[in-house]
């Protein structure tokens, strides 16, 4: 059986040399800096992030060094001991990236910006998918954090794109972005996507539309366009590579008014690949690398309506609805092909959605600024699944109703609340602490090791 090759020495070579360019951009543009620590020489700009801290959850896992999340702060099923731990990106993602603007014509810019993640707790460059093959063939009880994930160790993992810019025509970018709803779901969560203390901050499931490995589209082209209070974007990923065999689109439309922002967005993606790690029978067959993953494929399309209202200078509300829809997709995939990374796909599922599985996802909540240092964010999430149990009955699939934690297809629901206060010294350094308590039930729980943890996170971060 084919098995692919990972993190070979040319790999490790080539980044390397790409953390010293930066590094070395870094000392010169220093060399170069005003006052305010403005990065930038003849156009183009270094920017970056660095977030560590300490962690602790009352049911948890080890830490991982290649997770972005470093410590699992959402209730998951492995969720087991007791740990405290020093971790990474609680508050946001550690990164280092280029951007660039340069002038070609009257009215017309060539844009570009390329961007790379990090763990500062352990070094490495984020990589979701070497910590779910850390947990190939091991019990919950014995893994340590992991999770599929749109990081899976390239070395531009964040964002690789270049194109047109036009005030009056708007941004037209190809490559590797962002995509209008991972956009959206950080512009609109009150938590600012933070790992440790928001729930669709921590999973991609909601930003990716279903999976979180569609958070950033490769081989793709997005477009944004505003005129004074009014917005539009539209994002096309072409597919049909290894890294993201289906195509997918995104619409995005939105506009301002007054203190109220409002957008829609509207997504799909098809043959979406949700890896991970192998079980124990798996592992065991003959031919299998311990560097190959399984997947689950389905067709996933997505509405999604947020909304935040500025109350007065010290209050901003914000909350959304998104509805994910789950199919079996219109066109399978067979094993043994390489996902993200290049990590092998060895095992895959064409048919976890026999009936439709619908995810509703709502948040809300609100951040205060006491003043221009302290502030104050509180943030509710929810998941609502439907119950798309099936069961087979003289070969006929027929629909088999649940409510319990039987089967991970039975309803369920997944509520959390967080609350984080943040500290600014100034518009670089800022200290942070706060908790998360997450809860599962029904379908949501099963399998599930505690369907509760309580999460804190406390650290330090600088951003320039």
């Amino acid at each position: 059986m084919k098995t692919a090759r990972f993190h070979s020495p040319a790999l490790k070579k080539r980044t390397s040399l790409c953390v010293a360019l930066l590094a070395g951009l870094a000392v010169s543009g220093s060399a170069l800096a005003t006052e305010d620590i403005n990065l930038t020489w003849n156009g183009i700009t270094l920017y970056g992030t660095v977030d560590v801290g300490v962690g602790y959850q009352n049911h948890g896992t080890d830490y991982s060094p290649d997770m972005y999340y470093g410590l699992e702060y959402l209730v998951s099923k492995n969720s087991n001991k007791a740990v405290t731990s020093i971790t990474n990106n609680a508050l946001s993602q550690s990164k280092i990236g280029l951007k660039g603007v340069e002038s070609i014509a009257n009215g017309l810019d060539f844009v570009f910006a390329v961007e790379m993640g990090f763990n500062p707790a352990s070094g490495s460059v984020s990589d979701a998918l070497k910590a779910l093959t850390y947990n190939n063939g091991r019990a919950l009880s014995d893994q340590k954090t992991a999770g599929d994930g749109s990081r899976a160790g390239q070395i531009f993992n964040g964002q690789g794109w270049a194109g047109l810019s036009s005030k009056e025509w708007g941004t037209l970018t190809l490559g590797r972005h962002t995509t209008l709803l991972n956009d959206a779901i950080g512009k609109y969560d009150p938590q600012g996507g933070a790992y440790a203390f928001s729930v669709i901050g921590y999973s991609g499931a909601t930003a990716g539309g279903g999976n979180t490995e569609n958070t950033r589209a490769d081989d793709s082209i997005k477009y944004t366009y505003k005129n004074q209070n009014f917005r539009a974007g539209a994002l096309w990923q072409f597919g049909k590579n290894s890294g993201s065999p289906g195509d997918g689109g995104q619409v995005n439309v939105g506009a301002d008014f007054g203190g109220l922002s409002i957008d829609g967005i509207y997504a799909f993606k098809n043959q979406s690949v949700a890896a991970g790690s192998l079980s124990a029978a798996q592992l065991a067959l003959p031919g299998i690398s311990h560097d190959s993953l399984a997947a689950t494929i389905s067709d996933n399309a997505s509405w999604t309506l947020a909304a935040a209202y500025k109350v007065n200078e010290a209050l901003k509300l914000s909350g959304g609805f998104e509805r994910i829809t789950y199919s079996n997709p219109s066109n399978p995939l067979a094993a043994n092909f390489e996902t993200l990374g290049g990590y092998h796909i060895a095992f895959v599922n064409n048919n976890a959605f026999a009936r439709d599985k619908v995810l509703k996802v709502t948040w809300f909540g609100g951040k205060y600024n006491f003043d221009k240092d302290w502030s104050l964010g509180v943030g509710y999430y929810h998941y609502d699944q439907n119950d798309y149990h099936t069961a087979s009955v003289n070969g006929l699939v027929v629909r088999a109703p649940c409510s319990d934690a039987s089967a991970a297809q039975c309803s369920g629901n997944l509520d959390a609340l967080s609350a984080l206060v943040d500290y600014r010294f100034n518009k670089y350094f800022d200290v942070y602490g706060g908790a998360m308590r997450s809860k599962v039930s029904g379908g949501l729980s099963s399998g599930y090791l505690h369907a509760s943890v309580l999460s804190t996170a406390a650290g330090i971060r600088f951003q320039f």
